[in-house]
């Protein structure tokens, strides 16, 4: 499993960069290899946003990120906020207390 945690800072009107967004993670999460989606949003800054999702590999996000379907959703994106994306392997993993 792999990690993708995308930093987007928006810049434009939030409802729009939603929605655009809402079709990204629409069709990313409909891609094979696809394993969960998680939306957070900056409690001390509301233009600040991360998208947190699970692959089962690498190879499976880089194909759907490659896909022209996906370039032509992330070209709508970038007028509303800066992305910082990254993927990531899990180094350590607890729970805590419930």
């Amino acid at each position: 499993m792999v990690t993708f945690v995308n930093k987007l800072t928006v810049h434009g009107d939030i409802d729009a960069f939603l929605a655009v967004k809402d079709r990204l993670t629409a069709y990313m999460s409909a891609q094979p290899g696809h394993v969960s989606n998680q939306t957070l949003r900056h409690v001390g800054d509301s233009r600040v946003f991360l998208e947190v999702a699970v692959w089962q590999d690498a190879a499976s996000h880089q194909r759907a990120a490659r896909s022209e379907e996906f370039q032509a959703l992330v070209k709508q994106l970038v007028p509303h906020a800066a992305p910082e994306p990254g993927l990531y392997q899990t180094v350590e993993e607890s729970a805590g207390a419930r």
